[in-house]
């Protein structure tokens, strides 16, 4: 059991729960994919209901940034396991959790915001999720196969969503899924996610297809609206709190602009008591 490398390349380990829930070792040979249906990365309730990684974009840099939460070949805990049923999370299950929606009513509703929607995604988004997929069929053998029909959402939700895969399948599937597949659960992410593109360029046997910009660099527009729009954790809440960068921008300058016109108060009021003691001084030497 957990034969090959246990770590994602790159991948950060700052929000690590194998220690917390150390989880069942076994040897995973399907990869489960899921939206985290939120534009940062989330807390999974203390690692409770984390995945193995979660893969977050970067907008400027056009990457994805990589978080591991547990080995590669140790159940995760992002998928619901009745009891009696099928094993969900420690069914040879290898997790990964893509931030963004893969909901067309969240994303009319996040509208500028940058994110990923996944009928949508970005070529550098594609290309990172297919290096993830040839990383886990290289050192884990995971099949670069998906026989399953991802299905856009909110069609892909419920128990009869039409793509839900019963016992019989789900024990003797191998390859890459969505959470619309796994039996005992509702969720329908990622909806309509481009498997058969990943898939492809993970085998390589496709190029980009997506337009190139002009010199191969975003515009300063583009940079400067995602900087601004970047989640940051907020400095003035307790625990984490994530708001966007031009947020706490905001409040730090009204902070800054109150401590300076207190600042010029106290000033005022050390004048007057500067001009108070010096006159004292003066009466009393002329007394």
């Amino acid at each position: 059991m957990k034969t090959g490398p246990q770590r994602y390349p790159g991948a950060s380990t700052a929000y690590w729960y194998g220690s917390k829930y150390p989880g069942s070792a076994m040897e995973s040979n399907v990869i489960v994919w899921h939206t985290t249906e939120g534009t940062s990365l989330p807390d999974y309730g203390g690692g409770a209901q984390a995945p193995n990684f979660t893969a977050k974009p970067d907008f400027v840099a056009k990457r994805l940034i990589w978080y591991q939460h547990f080995d590669f070949d140790v159940s995760a805990r992002a998928l619901v396991n009745a009891a009696g049923g099928v094993e969900t999370n420690t069914l040879n299950v290898c997790q990964v959790e893509i931030v963004g929606t893969c909901d067309p009513a969240t994303h009319k509703k996040w509208g500028s915001t940058p994110h990923l929607y996944t009928p949508e995604l970005p070529d550098w988004a594609i290309r990172d999720l297919a290096a993830f997929a040839k990383w886990a069929h290289d050192n884990h053998g995971v099949p670069l196969t998906s026989a399953v029909t991802f299905k856009a959402y909110p069609g892909s939700y419920g128990t009869d969503n039409g793509v839900r895969m019963n016992a019989s399948k789900w024990n003797g599937f191998t390859g890459h899924c969505g959470h619309q597949h796994v039996p005992e659960n509702l969720h329908g992410d990622p909806g309509l996610l481009p498997m058969a593109a990943i898939l492809d360029r993970a085998k390589g046997t496709t190029t980009s297809t997506a337009p190139k910009e002009e010199d191969g660099m975003p515009t300063a527009k583009e940079i400067a609206e995602a900087v601004l729009t970047y989640q940051i954790d907020d400095p003035r809440t307790e625990g984490t709190a994530y708001k966007p960068l031009k947020s706490v921008l905001w409040w730090a300058g009204a902070d800054a602009a109150q401590a300076n016109a207190r600042v010029k108060e106290l000033e005022g009021h050390v004048a007057h008591l500067t001009a108070l003691v010096e006159r004292l001084l003066a009466a009393n030497t002329q007394g």
